[in-house]
């Protein structure tokens, strides 16, 4: 980057990896090409072992995880821990590089034991929040940099692909005020990690102990960041501004009830699924009135390339969490480009 003639830009990562590069920039450089989020903040929320711990030593709702960091380890593990619960990698980005997945769900031991042979160590062995995927619910937002929420976004869960554990499919915005439960604990874990930039905040909602249980928050642009915009909060224009020293503008709220989805994504979610979800000629209304990612007029060439990505299973996968024997799916963040200097 030093060579660049480019004089200066903001980055605007759209992945944990290029987040962890941005973070790592040497000074001469992060000077030219400023980011909001700091390095012990992504190192936190980009490894899920630090971050679990960090909740727990915070007393904030989350599943329960454990380490593995050997045979020994997993042997002493009650086999009652490994029924519907989830392996997962330290690091999605490294793990899905190899093994195409960002993890497995195991119904028991012996599943466990066969999945373990062929991948490495350590690992997360982690409880599945039970409930249907509109439990699922996201705070996004932006944090500046005195500590201020200078903005916030609730959105639920609709529908997903993989049916049990993948990617929201369709989601719609909902009031701030159904999330109350959830907004305290995440306000204060971003405060005491002294957190500055964009966020988007998983819970699911645990109908057993009527608690909001927080799953993981991503420190960069997500896929729908651009609903959230469309909805009335444009968190990347907060962090330029922010980044820029220039004044934020005040929230005044945003429109409740929208809803956005990804369309092929979400008619796999429905054929998934066929006896839960309504008809397909309800699903095909829903559409008519939600926004689409990446579909857009003015710019077909994403589209184009995420329907044929998506109908061949070519490219990476990076977003699945899957069974043994997973089936192949295209991930629509091969749309977005890693680092994205920011227009006036």
């Amino acid at each position: 980057m030093s060579t660049l003639d480019l004089e200066s830009a903001f980055l605007l990562p759209c992945s944990d990896d290029w987040l962890r590069a941005v973070a790592q920039l040497p000074r001469s450089l992060a000077a030219r090409f400023p980011s909001n989020t700091s390095r012990p903040c992504v190192e936190v929320l980009t490894d899920k072992w630090r971050f679990a711990e960090l909740l727990s030593q915070l007393r904030i709702p989350h599943p329960a995880t454990r380490l593995i960091r050997s045979t020994e380890e997993l042997s002493a593990i009650p086999d009652s821990s490994f029924e519907g619960a989830i392996l997962k990698p330290l690091s999605s980005v490294a793990f899905a590089s190899r093994h195409g997945v960002k993890g497995y769900v195991v119904q028991g031991r012996a599943q466990a034991n066969e999945i373990l042979r062929s991948i490495e160590l350590p690992i997360l062995l982690q409880e599945f929040v039970p409930g249907p995927p509109d439990a699922g619910y996201f705070l996004d937002g932006y944090r500046d940099r005195n500590g201020r929420m200078a903005a916030l976004f609730g959105r639920r869960r609709l529908r997903m692909y993989p049916c049990r554990l993948g990617n929201s499919t369709l989601v719609e915005s909902v009031p701030l005020r159904d999330l109350h439960a959830a907004i305290f604990p995440l306000e204060y874990l971003l405060d005491r990690i002294s957190y500055c930039g964009i966020f988007s905040a998983e819970f699911k909602y645990d109908a057993c102990d009527r608690e909001f249980k927080l799953i993981e928050i991503n420190a960069r642009p997500w896929w729908y960041v651009e609903f959230a915009a469309a909805c009335g909060v444009d968190v990347c224009d907060l962090a330029y501004r922010d980044a820029m020293r220039l004044p934020l503008p005040e929230a005044h709220g945003y429109d409740v009830g929208r809803r956005g989805g990804l369309i092929l994504h979400d008619l796999r979610a429905w054929r998934s699924r066929r006896g839960h979800y309504a008809s397909l000629f309800s699903i095909l209304k829903t559409w008519s009135s939600a926004s689409s990612t990446p579909f857009h007029g003015n710019d077909p060439v994403p589209c184009l390339r995420y329907f044929f990505q998506s109908m061949n299973g070519t490219g990476h996968h990076p977003s699945r969490v899957s069974s043994p024997h997973p089936e192949p799916e295209t991930s629509p963040e091969q749309v977005s480009a890693p680092l994205t200097p920011a227009a006036k």
